[in-house]
Parts: structure tokens; C-alpha cells; sequence
């Protein structure tokens, strides 16, 4: 079983534990803010830490905070210090979180020179730029066991009778106490066999008996409208996405074929794959 120091339990000792510091009149993430039998720690060992933390700890005074990093840094410090060797474990670690912490620069560095204001504007116009307004449409509907009790409601709502208030005296669905009322929806948004129920409407019209995976419907459409193409300002954070990724997906496309890339995984047991043992051995 591993056991760690927690935050917590350092910020408890900060009162406890006098360190000493090397003053410099401007720091830097250098700066010295103590040693452990001649190992520095530093400012921006502090910094990270500070950055990992909770949120329930940052909500602390920055005087608080600093004490008990400081003293959680020094603690794990003297007893890593107990160890003779470094586990193996601990090294894949490191080298797992040293890969996945350079790729995240490289990502940061690439997306730094390419999410230009031309590039999403550009983005933009390509997902939107001559596509056709969707049409939306806003439905009831009342939902049953069988296609004879949808067939029944169906004629007495063409005869005349609120159709809101056979939904709520009849139907099954969650929407039945409001009367069946969906809301606005567009294309694939609803089952296909709703949605072409749906489209086969008139507003006002009622539909036949629909069958879909939850049972026999009853439709009536209340209304259409057309949806109109988004400003960039609306859908700016999905374009910016979808520009990232893109960008990134290149990228790393084009590495990975220019990359010699040898796998030997043919032949290993999947289920070792949950063997924490191994990293025993």
C-alpha cells in the first residue's frame, strides 16, 4: 500500500517547521526557498504544486498556502531521501507524465501559431458558408401501448378535442402532464420514424399511428420555422474546437508517417494490462 502526505496534513505543521531561504530582491522560478540535505527546492516547485492543488485548498489565504507547500515539499523530500534505489514503477511514472507534459507544450506551441483570426474565420465560413437554413419544427405528441388506442386519440383529435388535454389524460410519455409538447427540434434530433411522421405534416395536422422503440405516437405539429445560419460570434467556441483538433490531428498525422514506428505488441496477453503486480517485479 503507498502512503503520501497530504496538503492537508503539511499545512498543519506550518506553524512547526522553521525553513531556511535564500532571499534574491526579484525572484525567479530559481529561486531558492530551501534544501534538504543540499537538494534545492525552488519557487516554481512551489508554483506547480500550488497549480495541481484541490480547489478547496486555493480558496486559501496565499500566507497559508505557501507554508504548507513548503513544508509538504521538505516532507516528501526527506522521505524520498529513505529510499536507496528509485522503484521502477516510479520511473515509468516520471516517463509517462515527462511524455504527456512535452506533448501538451508541443500542442501548446502549434495551436499558439495557427489559431489566427483568418484561420477561424476561414473555418467558419467552410462548416457554414452556403449551407441551407434548417428547418425546425415544434411538436406534441401523446405516446401509448398500442397502435388502437393511438389510432383512437388520433380521430378524436381530428374531430376537434384539445389535443394537450388527451395528452395529459392518455399519454405515457414524460411530456404528458405538459400537454405532449416537445419543444423545437430539427433533423436528427428525434427517432427516424418520429421525424418522418413529423415532416409529413401540415402545422396543426395531425399524424396516423406512429410505431417507434418506445410505442404507438400520436404527432401533431404545431409549428415550423427555419433556423438561420449562426454568426461567427454564436458558434465561435465550437469553430475554434473543431480548428483545434483539426490542426492538431495533422500534425500529428504528419509526424507519426514521418516517425519509424515499431510495435511488438502481437502476442501479449490484453489482460496483463490490468496487472499492477508487474510493476513489482
Amino acid at each position: 500500500m503507498s502512503h503520501r502526505f497530504t496538503f492537508a496534513a503539511a499545512a498543519a505543521l506550518a506553524m512547526c517547521l522553521s525553513l531556511p531561504a535564500k532571499a534574491e530582491d526579484a525572484p525567479t522560478a530559481d529561486t531558492v526557498v530551501a534544501t534538504v540535505n543540499g537538494q534545492d527546492i525552488t519557487l516554481g516547485h512551489m508554483i506547480l504544486v500550488r497549480a495541481n492543488l484541490p480547489q478547496q485548498f486555493t480558496q486559501l489565504p496565499d500566507e497559508v498556502l505557501f507554508d504548507g507547500i513548503l513544508n509538504q515539499l521538505v516532507q516528501q523530500s526527506v522521505l524520498a531521501e529513505t529510499l536507496t534505489e528509485t522503484p521502477r514503477r516510479v520511473e515509468m511514472a516520471v516517463e509517462n507524465e515527462m511524455r504527456q507534459l512535452l506533448a501538451a507544450e508541443a500542442i501548446d506551441d502549434l495551436l499558439a501559431g495557427s489559431m489566427t483570426e483568418d484561420a477561424i474565420q476561414a473555418a467558419y465560413e467552410d462548416q457554414y458558408a452556403g449551407a441551407e437554413p434548417d428547418t425546425e419544427w415544434n411538436a406534441s405528441h401523446i405516446l401509448v401501448e398500442t397502435e388502437e388506442e393511438a389510432a383512437t386519440l388520433a380521430e378524436r383529435a381530428r374531430a376537434g378535442e384539445d389535443f394537450a388535454q388527451l395528452a395529459r389524460d392518455n399519454s405515457t410519455g414524460p411530456s404528458g402532464p405538459n400537454g405532449g409538447e416537445l419543444g423545437w427540434f430539427s433533423t436528427g434530433m428525434m427517432v427516424p420514424e418520429f421525424e418522418e411522421a413529423v415532416k409529413t405534416l401540415d402545422p396543426e395536422g395531425v399524424s396516423d399511428p406512429v410505431q417507434t422503440q418506445f410505442g404507438w405516437h400520436v404527432v401533431r405539429l404545431n409549428d415550423t420555422r427555419m433556423k438561420d445560419i449562426p454568426a461567427l460570434e454564436e458558434v465561435r467556441e465550437e469553430v475554434e474546437a473543431q480548428l483545434q483538433q483539426q490542426v492538431v490531428d495533422a500534425r500529428v498525422q504528419e509526424l507519426t508517417e514521418a516517425a519509424t514506428v515499431e510495435t511488438m505488441a502481437d502476442g501479449i496477453d490484453k489482460s496483463l494490462l490490468s496487472n499492477l503486480d508487474m510493476l513489482e517485479k
